[in-house]
């Protein structure tokens, strides 16, 4: 049943939807992904500077991108290549390059429309700038009952079968072994909230990251030579120009968008409601921070890791006998030996690992939204998400990756639709962060000139007062 849903969503909804939405927001905000792109790699100048009682800038980055790096990299990738050919990789590389203007503009809304917390935290989402900013009470509940199934539950299900697999592939471990040690550790983790995920994330995420780019830096400088045909291959597969790799030109579509949505999740509205925490002194750096997050997932590390795949022996054309994080795992053991797929494991473990956590605090901001008072409502969902942990160590690729599929996708368009509604909002918005730059001052957000929306005045008392 789920894989006749999923046929119909994905062949006919949303391959449409996401691209010409994602077409419409780079319109829409004038190519912000590309006039703000020198502007993204400001947010690494502040890797050391913490902003008091608040998740800096930099804080909020490596939270997102501990929840789009992981498996939808590694495994991921893998997955697109051997149901979609080479191909499919130039349609991650366009679901990514759109879902840089789609995340601008989500994380700056989320901004727009944060709360303060009474602990002085501050709370945002779609769910916020749905409810506030287009004055939908309902959809904002259906987006948050969504948003606690896909990310709370099914989420944390893949990444823990990626887990599992992985290391009955490269140690022997069973699934029953990953699975009560993985959920044992997410447990310990999950009840110290935002800040211990930004802190455990801030440590892993870009240790990890750097290693991993650094390791596929190496493998492609001694493959250097070969690297013009691989991209060949690539766009002549997803373009259809060569019938003999792969599944052709529809199968190449749909795994890239499919997979690179998964990857970089740009309009599904995960990452705003990361980016809704971070103080900031205007919504737009926000946004353009988020927009830097998709880049390194989708442009950098997921073509990296296709470019490792493509360069082996591993990779079969029309074969399945190696799928999933093993393809990758083989691939780079080719280059440089056994140990490689042992570390592609434990990077594969790490980014899986900040995942889970990024994903249960995506569910609690769901629950967030109906109740913040109920502990035992909030206990129950940390039992169900170790639960959905430890059951999904020891199930198999497609039953996984349909359920994360279907759940992700229904996700996806209640998400898009309140972002294109709110286009308007967004383009103000767009407007006075460039006037303020056009002007030569650091852009700061002043919420009295924005009465006519509901906007929470004391979240923004701060930057107002701020020198």
């Amino acid at each position: 049943m789920i894989a006749v849903i999923n046929d119909w969503l994905w062949n006919y909804v949303l391959i449409a939807v996401l691209l010409g939405m994602g077409l419409f927001f780079t319109v829409s905000s004038r190519g912000a992904q590309f006039r703000y792109f020198g502007r993204m790699f400001g947010v690494l100048k502040q890797a050391f500077r913490t902003e008091e009682g608040h998740l800096s800038s930099f804080q909020a980055l490596v939270v997102s991108v501990a929840g789009r790096v992981g498996s939808g990299n590694i495994a991921g990738v893998a997955v697109a290549i051997t149901l979609g050919g080479p191909g499919a990789i130039f349609w991650m590389w366009l679901i990514g390059l759109m879902g840089m203007a789609t995340s601008c503009i989500e994380c700056s809304l989320a901004q727009l429309f944060k709360r303060s917390e009474a602990d002085g935290d501050y709370r945002g989402g779609p769910a916020f700038y749905i409810k506030h900013g287009l004055k939908r009470p309902g959809l904002a509940a259906v987006y948050s009952v969504l948003l606690l199934i896909t990310f709370g539950l099914a989420f944390p299900a893949l990444q823990s079968f990626v887990v599992a697999s992985s290391l009955e592939s490269s140690f022997g471990f069973s699934a029953l072994t990953s699975g009560i040690v993985l959920t044992v550790c997410v447990g310990l983790v999950i009840f110290g909230g935002i800040h211990r995920i930004a802190a455990v994330s801030q440590i892993i995420v870009p240790l990890m990251a750097v290693g991993y780019f650094l390791l596929a830096a190496y493998i492609l400088v001694l493959n250097f030579s070969e690297l013009p045909a691989i991209f060949t291959l690539i766009i002549n597969s997803a373009l259809g120009l060569d019938s003999a790799i792969g599944g052709g030109i529809g199968a190449a579509i749909l795994q890239g968008v499919r997979r690179g949505l998964f990857s970089n999740e740009a309009g599904l509205g995960s990452a705003p409601n990361v980016a809704a925490v971070a103080y900031v002194k205007h919504p737009v750096h926000q946004g353009i921070v988020q927009a830097f997050s998709v880049f390194i997932d989708t442009l950098v590390l997921c073509t990296a890791t296709a470019a490792m795949i493509l360069l082996s022996e591993a990779y079969v054309p029309g074969a399945a006998d190696v799928e999933g994080v093993a393809l990758t795992q083989r691939a780079v053991a080719e280059q440089v030996g056994s140990w490689g797929e042992t570390y592609v494991s434990i990077a594969l473990i790490l980014f899986a690992f900040s995942s889970i956590i990024y994903n249960y605090y995506l569910g609690e901001t769901s629950l967030d939204y109906f109740s913040r008072q109920n502990k035992t409502l909030f206990g129950v969902f940390r039992i169900a998400m170790l639960v959905l942990v430890f059951w999904g160590s020891s199930q198999d690729l497609v039953t996984i990756f349909g359920f994360a599929d279907l759940t992700m996708g229904l996700l996806a368009l209640v998400n898009l639709l309140g972002l294109g509604l709110l286009v308007p909002v967004a383009r103000r918005l767009l407007r006075d962060f460039d006037q303020q730059s056009a002007a030569g001052k650091d852009p700061v957000f002043d919420a009295d000139e924005w009465l006519d929306l509901d906007i929470d005045h004391v979240a923004w008392r701060e930057v107002k007062t701020d020198p």
